[in-house]
């Protein structure tokens, strides 16, 4: 409220104290916005100079429509202009003036943009989806599934439900046992149709938390999606038993429930809870359709998920394949970097030591020099003598010069360099120093 400047808000002792502004009062009375009521205002002056400019018959609102790709925007226009756009579409559409094979729509009629397109039904028809291809449920099982066939024999002679959970080797299932049948022969129509689309209908039993978690599952692609079937339920109110009442009277503090839950004739299949695809596929009967006529949707879900699934499999590989290789090239470029960090300071050495050796010779001559004509002294030739061959010893150019021997290929050396985890993937240098993975090696400088 502050913010649209409907209140004011200002200190008064230790606390704020809100006061209602102009803009406020006027709002309390009128129920807008003084900026609101100008808008509107301003949207209403200019409303004959907008009206002139909608077209005046079908003809020339289709014409506009042909030459701005089939769609015209109209923002929030007033009422005279409104009405003019809506005598020019009833105009193109009473009239025939719409095209054959296209259809004229107008959305916007009372408030809000008016939207007007043309569509061409053959276009639409085209990027429509190709229908869901139905799967037929028998009225009678014949030849059920190896699945079914075992799932009706492990139902048991319990008259009221059906629970199945829990046990190998048949369909999970919680219902009651009038619909068992139903129930039957539609998990008899989804297997049939999944096998006959080249997919695997198998039962599963894996161990969770320390206890057996048996399952059937659709197996898409390598994947499989785990199924139950079970009854939805409806709250009514909880009706205590004679012996509920009994416990409560001797136990006042005793709370009984205040809802039960009872089957209500609904099927729905779907992933188990608990399940890594829970909600991800889930169809029951509704008051639209039965849960027989959603098969094919739910096949067609279980294709869908198992294709994504791919995709972020292969983009996972992608990236791990991507991750792999700048690691190695970050490894070679590291050791390039140790390589010629080491030879460019053996060769600062060498020309350290020979400008060194160069400098010892001048010395030793201007000592030389310094004497004359006259014999050198036996001590100082001696040490002349000495710092000429030290001299000698020091000059790298004493013997031909060769590239030097590479340095070790350590971990802990080119991590420094490459700033990358060392041990993240296969170490491709040898104790040589030489690189192992030729195919993972761009810039290997020994290759």
């Amino acid at each position: 409220m502050e913010q649209r400047d409907l209140i004011k808000r200002t200190w008064r002792g230790s606390g704020h104290v809100a006061v209602v502004t102009a803009d406020g009062r006027y709002y309390l009375k009128h129920g807008k916005h003084p900026r609101q009521v100008q808008a509107e205002k301003e949207r209403l002056k200019g409303d004959a100079a907008q009206a002139a400019l909608a077209p005046t018959t079908g003809t020339e609102l289709i014409s506009r429509l042909q030459s701005t790709s089939g769609k015209i925007t109209v923002p929030d226009p007033a009422a005279q202009t409104r009405g003019r756009w809506r005598a020019a579409y009833y105009d193109a559409l009473h009239h025939g003036h719409v095209p054959t094979g296209h259809k004229l729509r107008w959305n916007g009629r009372e408030r809000g943009d008016c939207v007007f397109t043309l569509i061409d039904e053959e276009a639409e028809k085209a990027a429509q989806p190709l229908p869901v291809p139905a799967v037929d449920v028998p009225e009678i099982l014949d030849r059920p599934h190896r699945l079914v066939r075992a799932t009706r024999k492990a139902l048991g002679r319990s008259q009221r439900v059906t629970d199945t959970r829990g046990k190998p080797a048949v369909i999970p299932l919680y219902l009651s046992r009038p619909l068992a049948d139903r129930a039957l022969r539609i998990m008899h129509a989804l297997f049939t149709e999944a096998e006959r689309r080249g997919y695997t209908v198998e039962a599963q039993s894996d161990l969770q938390r320390g206890a057996a978690v048996h399952t059937v599952a659709i197996v898409i692609q390598c994947r499989a999606f785990p199924l139950a079937l079970t009854e939805r339920t409806t709250k009514v109110p909880h009706e205590p038993t004679p012996q509920e009442r009994r416990q409560q009277e001797r136990n006042p503090w005793t709370r009984l429930p205040k809802y039960d839950e009872e089957f209500n004739g609904r099927l729905a299949l779907g992933a188990p809870s608990g399940s890594w695809y829970q909600h991800s596929y889930c169809y029951s009967d509704s008051a639209r359709w039965t849960l027989a006529s959603r098969l094919g949707h739910l096949l067609q879900n279980l294709e869908r998920l198992a294709a994504e699934a791919d995709r972020r499999e292969r983009e996972k590989e992608l990236r791990e394949a991507e991750q792999r290789r700048s690691w190695y090239a970050a490894v070679a470029r590291a050791r390039e970097q140790q390589i010629e960090q080491h030879r460019a300071m053996i060769l600062t050495g060498q020309i350290r030591d020979w400008r060194q050796a160069e400098e010892i010779r001048a010395f030793c001559q201007a000592a030389r020099a310094r004497a004359g004509e006259a014999p050198v002294a036996t001590e100082e030739a001696d040490w002349l003598e000495w710092a000429e061959a030290y001299a000698v010893q020091l000059d790298p150019l004493r013997e031909p010069l060769r590239t030097p021997v590479d340095p070790p290929a350590g971990r802990e050396a080119l991590r420094e360099l490459a700033k990358i985890d060392a041990y993240a993937y296969a170490w491709p240098f040898d104790a040589d120093g030489r690189w192992t993975l030729p195919g993972d090696c761009p810039t290997d400088p020994r290759t």
